[in-house]
């Protein structure tokens, strides 16, 4: 019976974030398709404004039916927005995410910028896992499994080559750092994240990280960048992406991490760069080299070991709290 529960439980937390990783890798596609015109800076802060607002509108109307069910029963209903404290949640939590998904978004586009897409992706995605493994293991002193590690190198050495056999390549070492920033943001925010949605709604959760994390990036686009220029396929792009490669992506992605661990849910992330390729393949009719298809064999079979650890983990969690 544990073990039954404990797979189930895992493989819907899998199921969650693989689904939310297949809807970062339209990511690229979409601004292919018009995004041109504003500058990375302004791409990352609309995005997260976008979906503030979007999650916002969820988070407005499932209170609402909330409320409506309530009535009926007569049953109180949660405020719209909880008090974070009052659940045993420091606010600072939600900061320190916000600054995780902000940095991020800015990071990763100017270090793109930088580097190009192949190296900066290849990176700031690459690193993600490996920082989420190391803060694990250093900071919360909960290491991670050998089969772990050796699935999430597999993964990352496949991503790579994924990426880079895109080619379009440029030596910048600060676009390096750069990309090396967003891969360690993006780890601490879902470590953080995977702490904050155990204990309040990730739809609660959700809004207020990306709210403060648009109301840090709009204000250093604006000084970095100007006022941005808009066009009809800009705004249609950057509402996809807010919309749908933000707010819909990240709130499966939370739901997901409320039944694997952090470092896990960073590694399924994987799957972004296996979603691309699928759409390069398919949609755009793109030729891939076989460095291309060696690598998704290997984040394939990366991730067949790092799901297998998960689950051995979760078993091994269930069997102790039930002993």
């Amino acid at each position: 019976m544990v073990r039954n529960s404990s797979a189930s439980s895992s493989a819907v937390g899998i199921a969650f974030v693989s689904v939310a990783a297949v809807l970062w890798g339209t990511t690229g596609t979409a601004q292919s398709l018009g995004a041109g015109g504003l500058s990375p800076f302004w791409v990352g802060a609309a995005q997260l404004a976008v979906s503030s607002l979007f999650l916002g509108a969820l988070l407005a109307v499932s209170h609402r039916r909330l409320r409506g069910r309530a009535g009926q029963g007569g049953a109180p209903v949660q405020p719209l927005l909880p008090n974070p404290v009052h659940l045993g949640l420091r606010p600072a939590w939600f900061l320190l995410a916000s600054m995780g998904i902000g940095g991020y978004s800015i990071f990763f586009y100017e270090g793109v910028t930088l580097t190009g897409v192949a190296v900066g992706t290849a990176v700031a995605i690459g690193s993600g896992p490996i920082w989420a493994g190391l803060m694990q293991a250093l900071v919360l002193r909960a290491p991670l499994s050998a089969l772990w590690w050796a699935g999430t190198l597999v993964s990352v050495a496949g991503g790579a080559a994924m990426v880079m056999a895109r080619g379009g390549a440029t030596l910048s070492w600060s676009g390096l750092a750069l990309c090396l920033l967003a891969g360690l943001s993006y780890a601490g925010y879902a470590l953080i994240n995977k702490r904050l949605v155990t204990h309040m709604s990730p739809r609660v959760v959700n809004f207020y990280v990306f709210t403060g994390a648009a109301c840090m990036a709009v204000p250093i686009a604006l000084v970095q960048s100007g006022l941005p220029q808009w066009s009809l396929a800009a705004v249609l792009v950057v509402v996809y992406l807010g919309v749908v490669v933000s707010g819909l992506a990240h709130m499966l992605f939370s739901i997901g991490l409320r039944s694997i661990s952090g470092p896990t849910g960073v590694t399924l992330s994987l799957i972004e760069p296996v979603a691309a390729f699928v759409l390069a393949v398919w949609v755009v009719g793109e030729r891939q080299p076989l460095q291309s298809w060696l690598g998704l064999l290997a984040v394939l079979a990366g991730l067949m070991l790092v799901i297998g650890a998960e689950m051995r983990s979760q078993r091994a969690v269930m069997a102790a709290q039930m002993a």
